[in-house]
């Protein structure tokens, strides 16, 4: 274990050793074909003087040799040891404890063969990967090459299509629809949202007793009221600019990539991250154990708060977002995810609106410590909030891992196994609440209040209402919860069941086939870009979609093509490439997903989901683009511009 922690802080300490060269050692890469499917790679390079190169080294396991891994393949297979042209150096490494290991120096040669399986391209994208040292330093070297196979498959050019030159955004046929405005709503809608989470954590046991202390400390210690105005307002707005400064890294990441934020929120690894924490902070908030950062942590920016000075200040707000992070993450974790396919707007919108709620009450007590007398004395009550958000907590992580199960399609949680698991979560939170489930700490002699047992009615009414989601019925659509299963085609009844969805696409993720299918049938393209993980895209499909008007005018007048911009699906090997971006990205093309949200954003400069589009039979705009709209009456006079729009 020992060895494991010192390599894994080599790799990481030695990281920016050789920040202003790329590439540490340059490799001359080419295959050689011997049969069929199997190549011989052979990589050449010089190490530079003073340094070595570790070969295969039986003592340190993770310490591995010259590495082949070619990009474009699953299913690759190396067929024995790299084989070096010289023999190794046995050296005395003092990185390593000073063991003996096999090390290479100056000019070498490295030969590996490979089976590829299945389709094999014209060209192959690989890296070659090694460790060098020199004296106390260490440093993983990663080289990018691509290189040309004989008997290759070419490349498909017209599926490696990405812009549109005869799209003008400027300039659409008819001036109708603004996915600005659309956008501009859904911020603010994102900032409301923002606002109910601060207000959901302030009544959680970690942040609400701290007001009345928090105050009481800003009015003691003040010289006078006005002072202790002043600083308690101070403090509320440092707060509220915390939470705005942690979303300054998406706006810089956006800049340099812009779908690079709803693939953070469609991962399937991300999603199942949260999934796990959702899980670990659902126990702990049920009582079986407490969860706080290191003490040390929040130690630190205490220490440094006081009234003397507006830093004191800061760093006062900085440690009530740090201790009551154990309340807060679940919250703030699902703005993360929830918005960041919005894009950082969306993302500042939910972190300024969960700011302003949590900071208010604090400049407002200051303002007003009169109103202390009548805020509730904290109890068993919110012992009570705290199980309640528990419950909830266990319905987000179900969310979590369904959107990981829909963009992977592993068809583990499909549509009424997710809304069984809510009717199991659901059923638990009526029991709780009536006191038929007993939890740590709970008080069992307390007798249950007239609000808890509303509530559990509530939660028994909403219990109900899941129930038909498990049927394969008209009244398996469940309006009220839109977005949040997985969609109708995603059921345990089979693709069948999407017929209460309202209509199907024509055709999904393949543009070509719609557009032929456009011209043959002389109608427009309306395209939908779209996500298995977008929870307005369902909202669309179930509540206006299912519009009689709206389906039978789609269905008459335009073939309509979804497309999946969070899809992993891996595309064939021959449609895979490296596309350059007009801002001068370069973007491996991989999966489906990889190639409709390049696509989205190349051409109609939007990253948010679902986006609506109407081309006509040229590939030329009808009209503006439009975003999430849930008027049905908005959205079918925008489908009849874009058809009056086709038909001058």
């Amino acid at each position: 274990m020992k060895k494991v922690i010192l390599f894994l802080f080599l790799c990481v300490s030695s990281y920016f050793v050789f920040a202003q060269s790329e590439n540490p050692l340059v490799w001359k890469v080419s295959y050689k074909k011997i049969d069929t499917a199997t190549f011989t790679i052979t990589a050449s390079t010089t190490i530079p003087a003073a340094w070595h190169l570790y070969g295969k080294n039986e003592t340190i396991e993770e310490l591995t040799s010259v590495q082949f891994i070619t990009a474009d393949f699953e299913n690759d297979e190396l067929i024995g040891e790299p084989k070096f042209n010289t023999s190794p150096t046995v050296i005395k490494d003092a990185i390593f404890e000073n063991q003996n290991l096999n090390v290479y120096t100056g000019e070498i040669t490295v030969t590996q063969n490979v089976k590829i399986n299945g389709l094999i391209p014209n060209k192959l994208k690989g890296t070659v990967e090694a460790f060098i040292a020199k004296g106390d330093e260490f440093v993983p070297t990663s080289f990018v090459y691509e290189v040309s196979l004989e008997g290759g498959v070419a490349a498909n050019t017209d599926a490696q299509k990405i812009l549109l030159k005869s799209v003008d955004l400027n300039k659409p046929a008819a001036q109708c629809g603004h996915v600005e405005e659309v956008k501009n709503s859904s911020i603010l809608k994102v900032f409301f949202l923002g606002i109910l989470g601060g207000l959901i954590a302030l009544l959680t046991p970690c942040v609400f007793p701290m007001i009345p202390v928090t105050v009481s400390f800003f009015t003691k210690r003040s010289a006078n009221h006005k002072e202790a105005v002043k600083n308690g307002t101070l403090y509320g707005v440092f707060i509220f600019l915390i939470y705005i400064a942690a979303s300054i890294p998406f706006h810089l990441i956006s800049n340099i990539q812009p779908e690079i934020l709803n693939n953070i929120s469609t991962n399937a690894w991300l999603n199942i991250v949260f999934f796990a924490i959702f899980i670990f902070f659902a126990i702990s908030f049920f009582g079986f154990f407490e969860i706080s950062l290191p003490s040390s942590i929040a130690g630190k920016a205490d220490s440094k708060g006081s009234l003397g000075s507006i830093g004191g200040i800061f760093f006062m707000a900085l440690t009530l977002t740090i201790v009551s992070f154990s309340c807060t993450g679940p919250i703030l974790g699902s703005l993360l995810v929830g918005t960041a396919s919005g894009g950082a707007m969306e993302l500042t919108a939910g972190l300024a609106g969960f700011g302003i709620a949590l900071a208010l009450p604090f400049a407002l007590f200051a303002v007003f410590p009169n109103w202390l007398k009548s805020l509730p004395k904290s109890g068993g009550w919110l012992d009570t909030v705290k199980k309640v958000l528990a419950f909830a907590e266990l319905a987000f992580a179900i969310k979590f891992l369904s959107n990981a199960d829909t963009v992977m399609h592993w068809g583990l949680l499909k549509r009424e196994v997710f809304i069984g698991l809510w009717i199991l979560i659901s059923i638990g939170l009526v029991l709780y609440l009536f006191g038929f489930l007993r939890l740590p700490h709970d008080d069992r002699t307390a007798k249950i209040s007239v609000g808890r047992k509303i509530f559990g009615l509530i939660a028994l009414a909403f219990t109900i209402y899941l129930i038909p989601g498990l049927t394969n019925t008209k009244h398996a659509n469940l309006k009220l919860l839109s977005g949040f299963p997985p969609p109708k085609n995603y059921s345990i009844y089979g693709k069948e069941s999407a017929h209460h969805k309202g209509l199907e696409a024509n055709i999904s993720n393949n543009y070509l086939k719609a557009l032929q299918m456009a011209k043959e049938q002389n109608k427009p393209l309306l395209i939908d870009f779209t996500g298995w993980a977008c929870v307005n895209c369902r909202k669309m499909e179930e509540n206006i979609w299912t519009v009689p008007e709206v389906k039978q005018f789609i269905t008459d007048h335009f073939i309509l093509l979804s497309l999946y911009v969070d899809d992993k699906e891996k595309l064939p090997v021959a449609d895979r490439f490296t596309y350059k971006t007009k801002s001068g990205f370069e973007k491996d093309i991989v999966t489906v997903g990889d190639k409709w949200s390049t696509f989205q954003t190349e051409n109609f400069g939007q990253t948010t989901q679902p986006l609506y589009v109407i081309l006509d039979t040229e590939e030329k705009l009808l009209n503006n683009p439009i975003g999430y709209t849930p008027s049905y009456n908005e959205y079918l006079k925008w489908l009849q511009c874009g058809k009056n729009a086709f038909q001058k």
